[in-house]
């Protein structure tokens, strides 16, 4: 599913002429709150919830180079979850579907009265649960490295 579009905004770029390392992360970062809006937690369902996610754990790898003005799309696959936790995988892809880089995420729900780990309201779980899903036997090959939720 993709979740993103973006393009390499001339300050990403560093001395080399490719897109500065530090910049995927912010790229995967903006993949978040977007998915964060797809279910419904963007500023309004934050307030409405009281409900927010934050990033436990996140496994960048680099694959090819970005260019100034490049179009990214970020596409994001569900790995696994469960009543608070997401883990996910973003694929950054260029303008031929060509993979720059993946970042596997362990994201958390987050209760902000209590500041403490809880179980996603019911409507954000209903997306959730909607949202594509990896066939346990058919992960991506990037996926699984050496974050899982423990059980």
């Amino acid at each position: 599913m993709m979740i993103l579009e973006t393009r390499v905004a001339p300050a990403w770029v560093d001395y080399n002429g490719h897109m500065n390392d530090a910049e995927y992360a912010r790229v995967f970062s903006l993949a978040v709150e977007a998915l964060m809006a797809h279910i419904g937690l963007d500023a309004a369902g934050r307030a409405r919830h009281g409900y927010t996610i934050y990033t436990l754990e996140t496994h960048l790898c680099y694959r090819r180079g970005a260019h100034e003005g490049q179009p990214l799309q970020v596409t994001l696959t569900l790995l696994d979850h469960d009543a608070k936790r997401l883990h996910v995988l973003f694929e950054l892809l260029d303008e031929e579907r060509s993979l720059l880089a993946s970042s596997e995420q362990m994201l958390m729900g987050i209760n902000q009265q209590s500041g403490r780990p809880d179980a996603f309201p019911a409507p954000v779980a209903d997306v959730v649960a909607a949202l594509p899903q990896a066939e346990p036997d058919a992960w991506p090959t990037l996926a699984g490295r050496s974050i899982a939720i423990r059980r």
